[in-house]
């Protein structure tokens, strides 16, 4: 048989077996890396594997670690830690929830508005998620809410730091959709090409951002007109109101001015990703000890929190740079070159396959290994068929958005399950989401049809 025709045989088993090997629970970064030498094994006695390809990852692992930009990275997860572990979200949601409280739908759009907010000042799902699931969860349900209703708002609103800025997933795709588009544009002669940044991608999330608010806000609307009994109002107490304006000021700006410093310098150009990230790190800091919050405890514990969420990051990362050169030498890239090139339909086509391949990869694997697995394989045909890379980066992030939320293993939904009542059954938890799902596929249609809402933002601040 002919050696490259069994090593894409090879490189495809190879991609199988690690989502095989997932589904039975074994640790991603172990999986991806040990199905990868396992299947380097074979190859290497079928003599279509040569393992001196090895010898290129001590020095990819060297330039993850010395890399600048994704410094920023940590610095993002400690900004969302300390406001979470400081309780700063959890005054914002409170003062949020009095303030719509009058209207017949109001907590529900207060949670929709506090998630965007903390979505843009931390992008950490899982405490994002925690923190409104203890705290708007009760309190919607005291109210009368739909529990279909509350859980998919709360889990749908706390999965945005997927897409609005500063996402720690869009940091990762910028990082390397920028080494992508470099080799792809040198591949086809253009040895100056525009280059592809973080903040490029961060401009391009922004828009995609606020329509998937809009979308989810519009839905809390629509059930308040036509289901009023779902989400009824809670009217704030008459002896509270007059000290409301100050508790909105109070809870809202200060996090508010630390998300226009942060993203405001990395799209002004004035600051990169990772200075942000810093100074990002310090304001949240600086928020805590003004609300008389920070201690040694809390520091202590955000420190330990940002090394863990960190760690299993790039240790994901480690693991998938295995896979990424065992698939890439046994013929894998060429195979998937040819499939999504020959597609009828052409580039929006392959598009297409590739946005349903992570869709539904997201039902059984978590954000971070879907883009370390996918983007290196499929980024560099789509790139070499002239896909622009922001709009690509940008309705990635909100597709995987839905890894979040996806039964069987959406892990938006295990965050919410380990925090709402035990009486509340967790078929309301995944009957809640639907809409919400149907939402972001509406989303990605609408990013899919009209570019510009992507690429007007970025074109326009390079200009």
């Amino acid at each position: 048989m002919d050696p490259v025709l069994i090593g894409e045989i090879l490189a495809a088993l190879m991609f199988f077996g690690v989502i095989g090997f997932l589904l039975l629970g074994f640790p991603v970064a172990f999986s991806l890396a040990g199905v990868s030498l396992l299947f380097g094994a074979v190859g290497l006695a079928l003599d279509v594997f040569d393992p001196s390809n090895f010898g290129s990852l001590p020095n990819r692992y060297i330039g993850f670690m010395t890399n600048e930009v994704l410094v920023a990275v940590p610095l993002f997860i400690f900004m969302g830690v300390m406001l979470e572990r400081s309780q700063i979200a959890e005054q914002l949601l409170l003062t949020m929830g009095k303030l719509f409280g009058n209207l017949r739908g109001g907590l529900g759009i207060s949670v929709v508005l506090v998630g965007a907010m903390l979505a843009a000042s931390t992008g950490v799902v899982g405490a994002t998620v925690v923190t409104m699931g203890l705290i708007s969860l009760p309190a919607m349900l005291r109210a009368g809410y739909d529990p279909k209703l509350a859980t998919g708002v709360i889990c749908a609103s706390g999965t945005l730091g997927q897409i609005i800025p500063p996402s720690t997933v869009l940091i990762f795709m910028g990082d390397m959709l920028s080494g992508i588009n470099s080799q792809v544009q040198m591949a086809k002669g253009n040895f100056a090409p525009v280059p592809v940044s973080v903040g490029d991608l961060f401009a391009g999330a922004l828009l995609p951002g606020i329509l998937l608010v809009s979308l989810y806000l519009s839905w809390v609307v629509f059930k308040a007109i036509t289901d009023p009994e779902s989400c009824p109002a809670t009217p704030v107490p008459a002896d509270e109101k007059s000290e409301l304006l100050r508790e909105v000021f109070v809870a809202l700006v200060p996090p508010l001015l630390l998300v226009l410093a942060v993203l405001g310098s990395i799209l002004g150009g004035i600051a990169t990703p990772t200075e942000a990230a810093s100074v990002g790190a310090v304001g949240a800091m600086i928020l805590a000890t003004l609300r008389w919050r920070l201690s040694f405890k809390i520091l202590n514990e955000t420190v330990i929190a940002t090394a863990t969420i960190t760690s299993m990051v790039f240790v994901i990362l480690l693991g998938a740079s295995v896979f990424s050169v065992v698939f890439r030498m046994m013929g894998g890239d060429n195979l998937v070159h040819e499939f999504l090139s020959n597609l009828p339909g052409g580039t929006m086509a392959a598009v297409v396959v590739v946005m349903l391949i992570m869709f539904f990869l997201g039902f059984i694997l978590d954000t971070f290994e879907i883009i370390f697995i996918v983007i290196p394989i499929t980024a560099p045909v789509l790139l070499a068929l002239d896909v622009d890379p922001v709009w690509l980066g940008v309705l990635v992030g909100v597709n995987l958005q839905t890894s979040f939320l996806t039964p069987p293993f959406g892990f938006a939904l295990f965050y919410l399950r380990g925090v709402a009542p035990a009486s509340l059954p967790t078929s309301a938890i995944y009957k809640g989401i639907l809409p919400f799902v149907g939402l972001q596929i509406v989303a990605l249609a609408i990013l899919f049809a009209f570019p510009g809402i992507v690429t007007w933002l970025p074109r326009l601040i390079a200009n």
